[in-house]
């Protein structure tokens, strides 16, 4: 805990006490601010002490508290006159000093002090009315006790009243009992808000707060700053505390006094402020965003010139890839990136020797193995010729000794949760001063916190990593060609926060050289929309092979997405296209409608579809539409994430995408491509170039299968069609020009064939050929029982049908019709 600084204030009253009588008056009372250790003795005496008791600061050290002090610890308030140095009237306060209050305690007293030398009075001595407050000091170090002291009359001079209830006033209200049930679940929690704290410290400090009642002002891992701490001060330092004293003196109306002791406090409260006013300064500029990239270079920047002339930070390797946290402590072969590095040398100076990419380890005698391995700041007044040189070893042929030699360095940890996430290498020019121990209290405590902002950022990639790991693993490889039609995608993660989200599309081949086009949004962004998207996308794919109609298909997913919990929401696109009917079956859940350009005049239009409820709200019915398309027709299905920006109207993005979809282009890709670049210049020029949203855009060219490319066959349930069926299809074949397919082909139907008028209820067998990207045989019988592989012995008379199908077939499957069942099987077409 930092107990303050000399120029304290009591409870209540602004920071900066002067010393001046005038100053008081205008509202600035001088606090004395003296320490006790655990054997009662006074182990720090500030200079406002020393003001107010008259006893200088080396008499004071060391000293019984009882001897000095007016405190009691078992008198409330002390009224009568007391003789300075009488420690029989403090009796009470001897066991309390020894054993450490329990609680905080204020008072009041009169005393009769020693005379500053050169004070009016001949007897030397005067008398002081005293308001003080005594706090206990909980933590490893000798400290138990703070006791903060200030002249009555001169609160009263300042317009406190003057009566007993000043103190009140004036002293904090304390609660000397707290039952707080949530402790517990606070220690654990803190560490994860402050920087390199452990779940001990963390209790330590809960109780300190919840059952002592007093704040903890600031907690510190990397260095213990004394009350007064003894470090050197800039000129610049320097004239801002006169000019800061000059002013305030005037103010009051009153020459400003010219005491050593006045000028070192102020000298030592002006740069307690601007290290402060630093550190406030940095931590505005880094975690401005949780890109981890941007955030290095925040940190880097943030220090030179003001703090160091040179600042190269180094992270673990898996911190820069956005992995999981960093296992283990580091050691010699540990790789550290060099990330970024800054400086206000001349340009270029740094860039061969130590290039930003580079990645190196570190042995066992450097300061920065020191460093990475403690955790602690390592600083070194100025780097030798020996230690420049044994730098110097791990760059190779690259000479850096005229780049470090002579200057001062601090090596920071960057340390989140008690891991060192990575270090930053501190350098000053010769000529500037030295870092200093209290450099290195500053340089440790931006470090901490920037060790906390790059673990956020590290965080958040590593969790868009996974996010846009899963989702990429979910995104299907649609083939560029299926049957009777040509598709090419494009999905665009998010540009902003929240970059992966639930979007897809995907497309399935179904029976009847059908294929099912599919483009859905799941409704949030980030990992769990992700891991929804593919829950959603395998029950589409599942249920569009049982060949489910688009609105039955639709509805299923929908209660599929009740059971599943209520933030299963979702809005669907599911169409349907048959190359050989030359027609688009489509149904529709909350989704934006597709746009379809038309081959014959190049005209598009968004069709009208029944938007339907999107999956998950549930009771609302679906319907399906039947559109008639041409051979060439092109079908574009996307996500809101293309169309829609905040602030502008989604009818601008949807004209957008309908002119833009009808533009020709050489190939698919290059549509695809056009469309993203007019949508996104539309909503540039109108200032809505923001797109946060990720965006799915699946686009299908409507080719068709004409007539002359399917040949069809109704066959009576008699075995001897099975022989007429061989007949047909090597014909067929030959006329085709598939010869070469047609011993193959005339096996594997006969094999259907017989199966299917052996199980056939009445109705005749449909047989047909289609030639696509592959020969595609159906075989329809009106038996709904799907059949199986089976595993037929050396004596079964049945059971090979299907193994010589799924040998000799490219691909093969089965799929249940209106009236019974379809089997199928596909043969690749021979090169020509």
């Amino acid at each position: 805990m930092d107990r303050g600084t000399d120029r304290d204030t009591p409870p209540g009253r602004g920071p900066g006490a002067e010393a001046a009588e005038p100053a008081s008056a205008a509202g600035r009372v001088p606090l004395a601010v003296v320490v006790v250790d655990r054997e009662g003795l006074v182990s720090h005496w500030s200079s406002g002490a020393r003001r107010l008791f008259g006893v200088p600061k080396e008499e004071a050290i060391g000293q019984p508290a009882l001897d000095l002090l007016p405190v009691s610890g078992a008198l409330p308030d002390v009224d009568e006159d007391l003789p300075y140095g009488d420690s029989a009237a403090y009796d009470g306060l001897g066991p309390s000093l020894n054993r450490g209050l329990s609680y905080p305690a204020a008072g009041r007293a009169r005393l009769t002090v020693p005379e500053p030398a050169g004070a009016a009075t001949p007897e030397g001595r005067k008398r002081v009315d005293v308001l003080w407050w005594a706090y206990p000091l909980v933590g490893p170090g000798p400290e138990r006790l703070l006791v903060l002291a200030a002249d009555a009359g001169a609160l009263h001079r300042a317009g406190a009243a003057d009566d007993a209830s000043a103190v009140e006033r004036i002293a904090p209200g304390f609660a000397l009992h707290t039952d707080f049930p949530g402790a517990e679940h606070l220690a654990r929690e803190l560490p994860g808000i402050l920087p390199g704290m452990s779940v001990g410290e963390s209790s330590r400090v809960v109780s300190q707060v919840l059952e002592l009642g007093y704040p903890v002002l600031e907690f510190s891992r990397s260095e213990r700053v004394p009350v007064t701490p003894d470090w050197g001060v800039s000129r610049r330092v320097e004239r801002r505390a006169r000019r800061e004293r000059a002013a305030r003196a005037a103010a009051a109306g009153v020459t400003a006094s010219a005491d050593p002791d006045d000028e070192r406090d102020d000298l030592e409260h002006t740069a307690v402020r601007e290290r402060l006013e630093f550190l406030n300064e940095v931590s505005g500029r880094i975690g401005t965003s949780l890109d981890l990239s941007r955030t290095i270079v925040e940190v880097s920047k943030a220090v030179v010139p003001r703090f160091t002339d040179v600042a190269g930070t180094y992270l673990r390797e898996q911190v820069v890839a956005g992995e999981g946290f960093p296992d283990g402590v580091p050691d010699t072969t540990t790789l550290w990136h060099r990330v970024a590095l800054e400086h206000t040398d001349e340009p270029g100076r740094w860039d061969d020797v130590v290039p930003v990419g580079e990645a190196m380890p570190f042995p066992a005698h450097t300061p920065f193995f020191q460093c990475m391995t403690t955790g602690e700041p390592v600083l070194v007044p100025r780097i030798s010729e020996e230690m420049g040189h044994a730098i110097a070893a791990q760059f190779e042929k690259r000479d850096i000794r005229p780049l470090i030699s002579g200057r001062s360095m601090l090596v920071v940890p960057l340390k989140a949760r008690q891991v060192v996430l990575g270090f930053m290498i501190l350098l000053r020019h010769p000529e500037r001063a030295e870092f200093n121990d209290m450099d290195r209290a500053t340089g440790a405590e931006l470090a901490a916190r920037a060790g906390l902002v790059l673990d956020n950022a590290r965080m958040y990639t590593h969790q868009e990593n996974v996010a846009e790991t899963l989702q990429d693993s979910m995104l299907p490889r649609i083939p560029a060609r299926l049957a009777g039609c040509d598709i090419a995608t494009r999905y665009l993660p998010g540009t902003l926060l929240g970059r992966v989200g639930g979007d897809w599309f995907d497309s399935v081949k179904l029976p009847g050289a059908r294929t099912a086009l599919v483009v859905g949004d799941v409704m949030g962004h980030g990992l769990n929309s992700a891991a929804m998207m593919g829950q959603f996308r395998t029950a589409v794919q599942t249920m569009a092979a049982l060949d489910l109609p688009p609105a039955q298909l639709l509805r299923n997913l929908d209660a599929l997405a009740q059971r599943l919990g209520d933030t299963y929401l979702a809005t669907c696109l599911y169409a349907v296209y048959d190359p050989i009917a030359g027609e688009l079956h489509l149904a529709n859940a909350g989704h934006i409608p597709p746009v379809l350009v038309r081959a014959s005049d190049g005209r598009s239009e968004l069709l009208d579809l029944p938007t339907g409820a999107p999956i998950g709200v549930g009771g609302v019915p679906f319907e399906a539409v039947r559109v008639r398309v041409e051979p060439g027709d092109r079908l574009v299905m996307c996500t809101d994430g293309l169309v829609e920006v905040r602030g502008e109207d989604i009818g601008v993005g949807l004209a957008a995408l309908c002119e833009s979809a009808a533009h020709p282009a050489a190939s698919m890709d290059d549509a695809c491509d056009a469309i993203i670049r007019a949508l996104a210049a539309t909503f540039a020029k109108a200032g809505r170039g923001d797109r946060k949203d990720d965006v799915a855009l699946l686009m299908a060219r409507l080719g068709g299968i004409g007539p002359d490319q399917v040949a069809e066959w109704r066959l009576p349930l008699t075995p001897a069609e099975v022989g007429r069926a061989r007949a047909v299809v090597r014909e067929q074949l030959h006329d085709w020009g598939l010869g070469r397919l047609a011993d193959t082909t005339e096996l594997l139907v006969s094999e259907l064939v017989t199966n299917a008028v052996r199980h056939s209820r009445g109705r005749p067998v449909a047989l047909r050929l289609v030639r696509g990207e592959t020969l595609l045989c159906e075989v329809d019988d009106d038996d709904h029982e799907l059949p199986t592989l089976l595993s037929a012995g050396p004596d079964d008379e049945r059971g090979r049908g299907l193994r010589v199908v799924t040998t000799l077939a490219r691909e093969w499957g089965t799929s249940r019709t209106g009236t019974g069942k379809s089997v199928w099987f596909e043969l690749t077409l021979p090169r020509r």
